[in-house]
């Protein structure tokens, strides 16, 4: 099969997809923030999170749900910050996955990438990885937020962790196994008695 890259081309185009699903699986993951609240591991992500408070209308309660959702709207992500962070390392992502895809195809299509594709490509790249090293640099601004708060008695702020802590491994393959382990935990609820906060976390927080 004609293929329009030489042989570092197509290890260019392996790289760049590993890079880009690598990339993606880390955006997706909840994993990027870790804390507890009502004796319970909770874990944050841009746009989900993994357990969360819901009002147990029966008891008149709050009760820790030990699941991952996203927020049932984009407005109701905890902060500014973390929706900018959101869009940025989304398109970010977009954009190195654009051009894995774009790539892989050169490996098989003959006379596909030339040497001004492949400069744009790698332009396109560049500007993909500025994109989520910025949505990174911004994340930490929100740490601020009243969910976030919540998870370490109120004593993180921006750039400070408090009792909460950054799981590195976000952005490595091994997240999804962490994923697949954590959902295959039994669930549990522990009741305590409700507040505000609580009440608006789990209402915009959708399974």
């Amino acid at each position: 099969m004609a293929s329009s890259l030489t042989c570092t081309g197509v290890i260019w185009a392996l790289l760049s997809f590993l890079c880009a699903a690598t990339s993606c699986v880390g955006f997706f993951m909840p994993y990027w923030l870790w804390g507890s609240q009502l004796g319970k591991s909770v874990s944050f992500g841009t746009f989900r999170r993994c357990s969360y408070p819901v009002h147990d209308e029966s008891r008149q309660m709050m009760v820790m749900v030990e699941e991952c959702g996203r927020y049932a709207s984009f407005q109701g992500i905890p902060s500014a910050e973390w929706r900018i962070c959101t869009i940025v390392t989304g398109l970010g992502c977009g954009l190195l996955l654009l051009v894995a895809l774009t790539a892989l195809m050169g490996c098989c299509v003959s006379e596909l990438i030339s040497r001004t594709v492949g400069r744009v490509a790698g332009g396109i790249q560049f500007l993909g990885g500025l994109l989520i090293g910025a949505g990174c640099a911004l994340y930490p601004l929100g740490w601020d937020s009243e969910e976030v708060r919540q998870t370490c008695g109120y004593i993180s702020g921006q750039f400070d962790l408090g009792c909460l802590g950054v799981d590195r491994s976000t952005w490595q393959a091994r997240n999804t196994a962490q994923q697949k382990h954590q959902g295959g935990m039994r669930k549990a609820h522990q009741e305590t008695p409700e507040t505000p906060e609580m009440r608006e976390a789990g209402r915009r927080v959708s399974e």
